[in-house]
């Protein structure tokens, strides 16, 4: 369970392949492919993240660019692209989407300009004139009318492809209060079929010739039409900031703190200082420049740019997250700035996720729907971890029973559901402390057992180099199955590589599964083919990730369990972690040895009497 979730928005950062794109005029639009073509320069943090993984990168400049890019980090969470189901491709929809809301109508638009009726509003709330009135872009439309504004004082009014009604004003003409206030009164009557999503003041400076916007942009949404993300987490106590934009576009609702920010610099070293704050919650935050400064103006190097100024940020994001953070990145549109047209353009987007539960590289696929990144938000920070119901058995060893230290074991390819069942039936009746069987018998095993012994099973059985994914997936799995004791391999090929901060953390993650499921989780390092050191590192590690045993063997690899591996394990684990020995152990003098030298379970296929 997560304590704080970043959700990390880059308007607009769209990766193509929307299958309705052509409904929306924007069939072959893909910003990812745009930026890519004028950069040679590696993103390496997004790479971890997973960003060239994705599924869809079919464009001709991704592929490109990847030829060319040399080798890229492998990702270290979950990545996929996300297809956007509400009708609409602007911010306000795709981040209301995002919050689980859904709009099956489209905002209105108005491709001919507004109707006589709303700017005779607009002259009453503002007492001033107005020009234009025509879909344009912004920096364009202060070019061609921004010095008859000055002249005359009239309001720029402009609209453009998305749901928008924008109203740009010199700041000395029309000061920034004025102008909030005129936006917020248009706001008030864009209602009912005339909902607009935003009401945009575009304030601008400078002289006729040199006109520029500045940051002082401000957006006016419309109320969402059901309660959002943050409503609901605020509701259950939890923090809600946002940074940039976000409070505009869900008009405050549901938001504990706002932080605006002037451009993405601005947002990135608040995203940044915000890791230093003590909060639990959602911090969301929106990256607007890749969208104004770059996507609109189809500026391909800007955009380029400043991704890798984003990627940059990221790197030292990472670097700085706690173990109960989760960052999200992702997308609300695309604005491919490498066609003629200057608006939105209906993309799929990335999901990229690391942190507290996604630890894992996994590809998600493409999901339908922006809401799947509510319901991650959600389970993040409310999930509960349900233990399974286990038979209440009491398998500590007693000294004067040497059965009773023995994991009875058939993990043989050709073992037979009999087998299984005279398996169990001989353990039960010698007080075993658990059987070990394959993962494939483990309902059975627990059908046959009837809760009279604790049923045990192998992970990543017997050499270990499956992906910690699978791993996973199996552990999970097997204890659903009813498999209360978890016997799992490490990597030995990490080891070989002196990779052990890798072998720490696929034993950790496997812990905190199997714990939170009521399990115990056994880890088998195979003694066999590793040295004393490594033996030791081993040791540290498997303390250090909490689980509950250490093993010597599979009893697949060259030899099994030693009385001295056994010593050096009680010389190095830490105090709690138990020792299993198995391997090669068919006598119950070698068995006593063993429990001599510090174990106190046996792996063994024979009751050792």
């Amino acid at each position: 369970m997560a304590r704080r979730v970043f959700l990390v928005v880059l308007d607009s950062f769209g990766t193509g392949i929307a299958p309705d794109a052509a409904a929306f005029g924007d069939e072959g639009s893909n910003t990812l492919a745009a930026v890519l073509s004028d950069s040679i320069k590696p993103f390496p943090n997004l790479s971890k993240m997973g960003l060239f993984d994705i599924d869809g990168l079919y464009d001709k400049r991704i592929r490109d660019y990847l030829a060319n890019a040399g080798d890229m980090p492998y990702p270290i969470g979950s990545y996929g692209i996300v297809r956007e189901v509400s009708k609409g491709k602007d911010s306000t929809i795709g981040h209301w989407e995002m919050a689980g809301i859904l709009s099956a109508e489209a905002q209105p638009t108005y491709p001919d300009g507004f109707p006589d009726y709303i700017l005779e509003q607009i002259r009453q709330v503002s007492g001033r004139g107005i020009l234009c009135n025509k879909p344009y872009s912004g920096t364009e439309v202060i070019k061609d009318y921004g010095e008859e504004h000055m002249k005359t004082g009239d309001l720029i009014v402009y609209t453009s492809a998305d749901s928008v009604l924008q109203i740009a004003a010199h700041e000395e003409i029309v000061p920034l209060d004025e102008l909030y206030d005129i936006c917020t009164k248009v706001r008030h009557f864009m209602t009912g079929k005339d909902n607009v999503g935003r009401v945009i003041a575009r304030p601008f400076i400078g002289t006729p010739g040199s006109f520029t916007r500045t940051s002082n942009r401000h957006d006016f949404s419309c109320k969402a039409p059901s309660s959002s993300l943050m409503d609901i987490l605020s509701g259950y106590g939890l923090d809600t900031i946002s940074i940039g934009k976000i409070n505009d576009l869900f008009a405050g609702s549901g938001i504990s703190e706002s932080n605006p920010t002037q451009g993405n610099t601005d947002g990135i070293g608040k995203l940044l200082k915000m890791q230093d704050r003590d909060f639990s919650g959602l911090c969301f935050t929106n990256l607007v420049d890749f969208d104004m400064k770059y996507g609109h103006r189809n500026d391909i190097h800007g955009y380029a740019e400043a991704m890798h100024e984003f990627d940059d940020a990221l790197g030292t994001f990472l670097s700085r997250m706690k173990k109960d953070d989760l960052l999200i990145i992702t997308a609300d549109h695309g604005c491919d700035p490498s066609t003629e047209s200057t608006d939105h353009s209906r993309e799929t987007i990335p999901l990229l996720i690391y942190g507290e539960g996604y630890r894992v590289p996994h590809n998600m696929g493409e999901l339908i729907g922006f809401g799947n990144i509510t319901n991650i938000v959600f389970k993040a920070l409310m999930n509960r971890d349900l233990p399974r119901v286990f038979p209440d058995i009491d398998n500590s060893p007693v000294p004067e029973k040497l059965t009773s230290y023995i994991d009875l074991t058939n993990l043989k390819q050709t073992a037979k559901l009999k087998d299984i069942e005279d398996l169990i039936g001989k353990a039960v009746s010698l007080g075993c402390a658990s059987v070990c069987i394959p993962p494939s018998y483990v309902r059975d095993g627990v059908k046959i057992s009837k809760g009279r012994i604790k049923i045990c099973t192998v992970i990543g059985f017997p050499n270990g180099y499956s992906t910690t994914a699978v791993k996973l997936f199996e552990t999970k799995d097997a204890i659903d199955n009813g498999a209360s004791e978890i016997d799992m391999v490490i990597n030995i090929n990490d080891v070989k590589n002196k990779a052990y901060d890798k072998v720490e953390e696929e034993i950790s993650l496997i812990a905190e599964c199997t714990h939170a499921k009521g399990a115990i989780l056994k880890v088998i390092i195979e003694t066999c083919f590793l040295t004393d050191e490594e033996k030791i590192k081993l040791c540290k590690a498997v303390s250090t990730a909490g689980a509950d045993f250490i093993k010597t063997s599979t009893g697949f690899g060259t030899n099994g369990a030693t009385i001295e591996d056994v010593k050096l394990m009680a010389q190095n684990v830490a105090p709690g972690v138990k020792i299993k020995a198995a391997g090669g152990i068919r006598t119950p003098e070698a068995a006593r040895a063993m429990i001599d030298a510090g174990a106190i379970r046996i792996g063994s296929s024979s009751p050792l009497q």
